[in-house]
């Protein structure tokens, strides 16, 4: 499997001829197969034969997280049970979690797109490969770790051992990139600090992290501690797993795969499109998938893309690095506000640790935000007034800024909770 294969270097016009041939199949499919999709044509006055382009899919209706999870388990599924040879589930981490199925082609399938975001992260056969997401249902430790496997490189699976253990692992089985979320690879930084092993002194040459938003300021924290090269990767379980978009070494946007995934940036409150270019919220229509295909389904993550090829030779779409996700925002007194933009404010203060905290209260009939965060001198004032200051001059909005000792505030064996809302309490 070479870098750059020749399907990741087609001209535009021939992206979207191939697009449009494998929307025809599922749409055909999925009308034929899945009552749900069949009723929901129907009610738009849609039929899979006459489409003819690919702006005929726009007269199509969204799917909802609800919608998956008013179908729970199987209700959706496009082929009968016995062809589902495996079944994985999102990471409820916003609700019930649903059901993803696969056929057998669809891991072939899956195997193939991870293999290729990681070839595009720099990873070869001759790597070690440290998987430290949690395995079972959530779908990015098996993703990886097949893709790792099709690409020829060694695996360890080191899932969600304690800290101390995988940094262990890290060094005795020389690991040269690891996958996970980036808060975790944070936690495991810092605990190769605590067993005195300085910045360099393991074998990591590169980091694949995704699952979560996370900045660019991490991002440069990451590399900086762990001596690696970090790239940000992207999916979701609904439309599969991991592998739907990765980052070249360019470090210049997320490739889409779009030989399997069409992708669609719209307004989050009017739902019409936006411009390349223009942040919205992220819609995805798989064009492989057997066992599950997806319409236009609604991820709430806000992310721009563009459609200028990139300086790697790759020419399908760029996403952008996911800002937050639109049940992620926070509106505090007027301004809209992510917990990646705090990320951001915080990671380029000298004197505060990358490890924080929002909590929401209301008071006095407002919301108030206070935004805890680790300092190795938590009584030093003028830091604390510092980052008061520097955090309205970014945000637009006061919050209140708490520095606490090292290692106070929990740390993250997976998705970071960086939000704890008492508002509701």
């Amino acid at each position: 499997m070479n870098g750059l294969p020749d399907r990741e270097a087609m001209d535009r016009e021939a992206i979207e001829q191939l697009q449009l041939e494998r929307l025809e199949a599922t749409l055909n499919r999925v009308q034929r197969n899945v009552p749900f999709h069949r009723r929901r044509f129907t009610e738009a006055g849609f039929d899979a034969e006459d489409l003819r382009s690919l702006a005929d899919l726009r007269r199509l209706p969204f799917t909802t997280k609800r919608d998956l999870r008013d179908n729970h388990p199987s209700g959706l599924f496009a082929v009968p049970l016995r062809e589902v040879v495996r079944v994985h589930a999102s990471s409820g981490t916003t609700g019930l979690a649903t059901a993803v199925g696969y056929t057998r082609n669809d891991l072939a399938t899956w195997s193939d797109l991870v293999a290729r975001v990681l070839v595009a992260g720099g990873v070869g056969k001759d790597d070690v490969v440290q998987v430290a997401f949690d395995y079972g249902l959530f779908t990015g430790a098996f993703g990886f770790h097949q893709g790792a496997e099709r690409l020829g490189a060694s695996v360890i699976p080191v899932s969600s051992a304690s800290a101390r253990r995988q940094v262990d692992i890290l060094r005795d089985y020389r690991s040269t990139a690891l996958v996970c979320t980036p808060s975790h690879a944070m936690t495991l930084a810092d605990a190769a600090l605590d067993a005195g092993i300085r910045p360099g002194e393991l074998s990591l040459r590169f980091g694949l992290f995704g699952a979560e938003p996370w900045s660019e300021s991490m991002r440069a924290e990451l590399q900086a501690k762990l001596k690696l090269v970090a790239t940000d990767n992207y999916g979701l379980s609904e439309v599969g797993g991991p592998g739907m978009a990765g980052e070249c070494l360019e470090r210049n946007g997320l490739h889409v795969a779009e030989d399997h995934f069409l992708v669609e940036v719209v307004d989050p409150e009017t739902l019409a499109p936006v411009p390349d270019g223009t942040t919205g919220e992220l819609v995805v229509t798989t064009l492989t998938r057997e066992a599950q295909p997806v319409i236009r389904f609604r991820t709430r993550d806000l992310a721009s893309v563009t459609r200028v090829p990139c300086a790697c030779g790759r020419t399908f779409a760029r996403m952008s690095r996911v800002k937050g996700r639109t049940d992620d925002l926070i509106l505090l007194k007027g301004a809209r506000v992510f917990p990646s933009e705090i990320e951001s404010v915080l990671l380029e203060v000298e004197g505060t640790e990358p490890h924080y905290e929002i909590e929401l209260t209301r008071g006095d009939g407002r919301d108030e935000a206070t935004v805890r965060v680790e300092a190795a001198s938590p009584g030093d004032e003028p830091l604390r007034a510092t980052v008061e200051r520097r955090l309205a001059s970014a945000l637009g909005v006061s919050v209140r800024v708490e520095l606490v000792p090292p290692r106070t505030l929990a740390r993250s064996e997976g998705k970071a909770r960086r939000v704890v809302d008492r508002r509701r309490v």
